[in-house]
């Protein structure tokens, strides 16, 4: 699944094109804020860092609660993807994420924030604020992770022919999304063959002798609060059909169920993480 490492890599990418920097390559970044977490905790031992889990080297060390479990992308997970419960009494073992994956990531402008620059972003609730699409690409071909992360963290953000490119004095106002994707099966039961909140769909159809495709990733039918007929209806106008709306059942469509878990991350942790991190490196101890 996702990792917060993995939005900080998207963001540590973007930062870096948008000021002119070299950015750091996913395992210098995986160690780098596995170390910020360790220091944020001061040691704590109630729970183990999985960045560091997935290092070993460092097993001692320890994180505080996961930084996105405020993040939007928790309502978009089923009952039965849950990975725990009050009653647990020891941490879950972290699956490694693939090697190679197809995946999407997710721009989003934070909106109704009060945000100040000189902090590094939004300086109230991010959980409070209202997320606005600014953009999101991704593949459903299997790609190496860190350069399928690298690669549509930037197409996402200055690629999407949707929006604008994001500039560098949006930074402060964004949250980013990783969506890993798996599980990938045809939808034997028609349109309503498949889970809000668990599964996103990929459908495919021709209509009038034209080819249509789209996709949407499993948060987002939650996220708009629709119903199943509403979210292909949806997907059938995002792809480009434009048939009366009482017809889309008569079109012969394809659809693909496909399951991700999302994680998010704001401007403001990152560089919470990113301004630590360039502390320690002009201290010669990153």
């Amino acid at each position: 699944m996702a990792s917060i490492e993995h939005c900080v890599f998207c963001f540590e990418t973007l930062h870096a094109k948008l000021t002119n920097r070299k950015a750091l390559a996913l395992e210098k970044v995986q160690k780098s804020y596995g170390a910020y977490l360790a220091h944020k905790t001061g040691g704590s031992k109630t729970k183990q860092l999985p960045a560091l889990q997935r290092l070993a080297a460092d097993s001692a060390s320890t994180s505080a609660s996961d930084e996105s479990s405020a993040s939007t992308s928790t309502s978009s997970l089923s009952n039965s993807s849950a990975v725990s419960t009050a009653t647990s009494v020891s941490t879950p073992p972290v699956s490694e994420p693939p090697s190679s994956t197809p995946l999407f990531v997710t721009w989003n402008t934070l909106e109704n924030g009060i945000h100040d620059q000189s902090l590094g972003g939004a300086t109230d609730d991010d959980d409070d604020a209202e997320h606005e699409l600014r953009g999101c690409i991704g593949t459903f071909e299997s790609i190496p992770l860190e350069e399928g992360l690298a690669t549509y963290a930037l197409t996402a953000a200055l690629e999407d022919t949707r929006f604008t490119p994001i500039s560098a004095r949006e930074l402060p106002h964004l949250e980013v999304a990783v969506t890993l994707l798996t599980d990938f099966e045809q939808a034997q039961g028609g349109a309503e063959d498949w889970e809000l909140g668990k599964h996103g769909l990929r459908i495919s159809f021709t209509h009038n002798g034209l080819r249509y495709g789209a996709t949407y990733l499993p948060d987002v039918a939650v996220e708009q609060g629709w119903t199943k007929e509403q979210t292909v209806l949806s997907l059938m106008r995002k792809a480009g059909w434009n048939g009366r709306r009482d017809s889309w059942r008569n079109v012969n469509l394809r659809i693909v169920r496909y399951q991700g878990r999302k994680k998010s991350l704001t401007y403001r942790k990152f560089m919470a993480w990113r301004t630590w991190a360039d502390a320690h490196a002009a201290a010669g101890e990153m």
